[in-house]
């Protein structure tokens, strides 16, 4: 807050003299803190935030608005967008500990709180939830910086705070199976096709220890296996059961790369997933 010094001046018998000089600080009686309640995110992740406020002040400060840009952020191609969606109906507000009636909400995008009461000598908190959006950026090393604002006319001056939030830097699997032919004569060839795709910002390498399983009923036999068309041999790559249709591959053998992340014009994230296929063929006994 504002600092200010001041002097008293003394006449007497026509002289004049002056005191020493004495500073002095204004403290605002409100404070702020903005946390988010989680360490990391990704896409379509809920966020929760914290807002905790205190009024240490005798004076209750009325009509407090407390705005949120929701990590608001103009892209390199020149577009404003805001990477955090309010989750409606998500917003408490406790004062002293009592949860409150809900906050009105003026706009969600900012998200802006209005008429919010705060009695002297009292602590508040505000939480709500956010959606990460397609806005949000992912690659790794990203974050979501994103500043709440708190202003009333019992104030002489606006507060703010920011919570930084980091992407999460870690591979997000997904596994899709096909079979070739759908109908196959008896003692005929059948392949099945396994793409797994990455759609997070780093590699599932050999140290995730992945490893895909499956049991081939009806059984085959004489299979081979590609790993994005080179072969693999068992058992150092992969084992089979023929007795049991038993497939598994060896932990570390398959690794997936990272996704790819393009920045649309209108500023929203295209996510390109890394991939790898597997095609297991054999005979139908």
């Amino acid at each position: 807050m504002a600092a200010f010094t001041n002097q008293a001046m003394l006449s007497y018998n026509g002289i004049t003299t002056v005191s020493n000089t004495v500073t002095g600080e204004i403290i605002g009686a409100l404070s702020i803190n903005k946390a988010p309640l989680a360490d990391n995110y990704s896409v379509d992740e809920s966020i929760t935030y914290s807002i905790s406020l205190i009024n240490s002040g005798e004076a209750a400060i009325e009509s407090l608005t407390i705005t949120d840009n929701l990590g608001a952020y103009e892209t390199p191609g020149g577009a404003s967008v805001i990477p955090l969606t309010y989750k409606e109906g998500s917003a408490s507000l406790f004062i002293n500990g009592v949860i409150q009636p809900t906050p009105s909400i003026v706009t969600t995008s900012p998200l802006e709180f209005g008429n919010i009461s705060l009695p002297g000598g009292s602590n508040a908190v505000l939480i709500y939830t956010t959606i990460v959006n397609s806005f949000a950026p992912l690659a790794a090393g990203s974050s979501i910086s994103s500043t709440v604002d708190a202003s009333s006319p019992s104030i002489s001056n606006p507060l703010s705070d920011t919570a930084v939030l980091h992407v999460s830097d870690t591979p997000e699997l997904s596994i899709t199976k096909a079979i070739s032919p759908a109908k196959v004569i008896e003692n005929g060839t059948l392949t099945y096709t396994f793409v797994i795709e990455n759609t997070g910002n780093a590699d599932a390498d050999a140290t995730y220890d992945l490893v895909l399983t499956d049991t081939f009923s009806p059984v085959l036999s004489g299979i081979t296996v590609q790993l994005d068309g080179a072969a693999l041999a068992a058992p150092t790559e992969y084992s089979f059961d023929e007795l049991t249709g038993e497939f598994a591959t060896v932990a570390g053998v398959v690794t997936v790369p990272a996704a790819s992340f393009e920045q649309n014009p209108d500023g929203s994230t295209s996510i390109i997933p890394g991939s790898v296929t597997l095609t297991v063929s054999g005979t139908v006994r």
